[in-house]
Order: C-alpha cells, then sequence, then structure tokens
C-alpha cells in the first residue's frame, strides 16, 4: 500500500470512531460552552472526539504535525504531513439536536492536499478522496452536477459567528443569490456542503471567514469529483478558508459575478 493509502486508512478509522461518539451522545443532553462568541458554542463532544483523534495520531504518526480546531494538535512546519481536523463540524446544530454534522479530516503532503475524509455518523455517509484518485461516497465514486444555469442551481453558503457585529456578513450575497438561483440553504455545517456539493446535490456554494479545518477535506472531495474552488477574484482558494466559493464548475464565473456585484 502506497503511504497516500496508509493515511486514508486511519482517517477513516478514526472518524469513524469520533462519529461514533457523536451519535453515542446526539439528544442525550451535553455541556455546551462559547468560545469567540455567544453563538460560536463548543461541547464535550468536540473535546472527546479531536482527544481521540490526536491521542492516536501521536501514537501511530508521531513525526505528523496536527491542526485541530479545539487546540490539542501540534502543528510544525517542518513535517511532511499535516493532518487538519473538525472533530465536529456543526456544532450548533449538535448541540439543539438538528442533524447535520460530521467529523472532518483533511491531510496534507509537502503543502498539497492529498487526502481527505468526511464522516456523517447519523446518516453513516463517508466522503473519501485522494488525489488523482478520485472522490467516493461510500464507495461509489462522486460526480458533481452538469447544470449550467445559476437560474436552476440549489446553492448554499454560511454565516460567521461575528456576523452580529462584522460589516463583511455576507446578508449582501445571501440576499443576491436569493434572487438569482432556484434556491439557497444554509445548513451549517461547511465540510458537509462542499461534500454535497460534490455528490450532486448542491450546485454551488460560498462562505466567508471559513477555516482550515472547515475545508481542508471538502476541497479536495469537491476537486476529485470534477469539481471547481477558488476565491471570489477565480484564483485559488487561500489555505485559511476565509473566501470560499465552490462550485461543479459550470456555473462558477456566474457566482464570481455575482459576488463582485
Amino acid at each position: 500500500m502506497s503511504e497516500n493509502a496508509d493515511v486514508l486508512a486511519l482517517a477513516e478509522r478514526l472518524a469513524r470512531a469520533a462519529g461514533a461518539i457523536q451519535r453515542e451522545r446526539y439528544e442525550t443532553g451535553v455541556r455546551i460552552g462559547t468560545k469567540s462568541a455567544a453563538i460560536d458554542l463548543v461541547t464535550e463532544i468536540d473535546h472527546a472526539c479531536e482527544a481521540l483523534i490526536v491521542e492516536a495520531l501521536r501514537s501511530e504518526r508521531p513525526n505528523d504535525a496536527v491542526l485541530a480546531e479545539e487546540g490539542r494538535g501540534q502543528d510544525r512546519a517542518d513535517a511532511a504531513w499535516r493532518w487538519i481536523i473538525d472533530p465536529l463540524d456543526g456544532t450548533t446544530n449538535y448541540a439543539h439536536g438538528y442533524p447535520r454534522f460530521c467529523v472532518s479530516i483533511g491531510v496534507e503532503h509537502r503543502d498539497v492536499r492529498s487526502v481527505a475524509v468526511v464522516f456523517d455518523p447519523l446518516l453513516e455517509e463517508l466522503y473519501t478522496a485522494v488525489r488523482g484518485e478520485g472522490a467516493f461516497l461510500n464507495g461509489r465514486r462522486l460526480r458533481v452536477s452538469q447544470e449550467q444555469d445559476l437560474g436552476r442551481s440549489l446553492v448554499a453558503t454560511g454565516f460567521a459567528y461575528d456576523v452580529r457585529h462584522n460589516p463583511e456578513d455576507n446578508l449582501d450575497h445571501f440576499a443576491a443569490f436569493v434572487k438569482r438561483a432556484r434556491a439557497v440553504r444554509r445548513d451549517g455545517s461547511a465540510a458537509l456542503d462542499l461534500c454535497y456539493l460534490a455528490a450532486g446535490r448542491f450546485d454551488g456554494f460560498w462562505e466567508l471567514q471559513l477555516h482550515p479545518w472547515d475545508v481542508a477535506a471538502g476541497f479536495l472531495i469537491v476537486e476529485e469529483a470534477g469539481g471547481r474552488v477558488s476565491d471570489r477574484a477565480g484564483g485559488p482558494p487561500p489555505r485559511s478558508g476565509r473566501d470560499t466559493v465552490a462550485s461543479n464548475g459550470r456555473i462558477h464565473d456566474a457566482m464570481l459575478e455575482l459576488l463582485r456585484a
């Protein structure tokens, strides 16, 4: 097996293990705290899932860098492999019993997105990708949609945790897409939004002020399904995820034009 295959197998195993914790504790009552804002939630399940993943990586791949949302990882510039982990993407959904959340694990090799795993434990949907080998949902190859008209497209977005006071709140873009697209969804998990785009369920996605752990896996899954990711200027998307546009490729230019307007 290649090292990519080894990394993929480990990422799948860890995502399923963290997902089992989420499924077991779902709607059982969890302790909820806040981070950067009153609407930026964190739960004991976020911490438990991250601890499980990070401790396993320290044991099995001690030379790899780890960037994890809740801060348990050790990110090192000299490491050849870098794991970027969102242990529970969709924490607000989880805390409210809304069934849209997942585990997201993206892995870079020498700064190149190389392996991706996103696991939805309620639907038992495992999205995977390895660079150059395609994207899959439970083993079924994924392809983005063929839709070419923004007016017939279902698109998705989200809002940052500072939406209450940041003037760049995405509400103007949201209103513009409501007027132009067939419909807009806001489901609260960027990782799943990107996977749904790869699966052809969505035709486009955009969001501002995301973080690396929100997009590291989803970007690769979209690309390997034949989609396109960029920033709002049409250039390569920043690894930070702070300016993200993704699509089936066919409506991408129309999305960029609307975002610029």
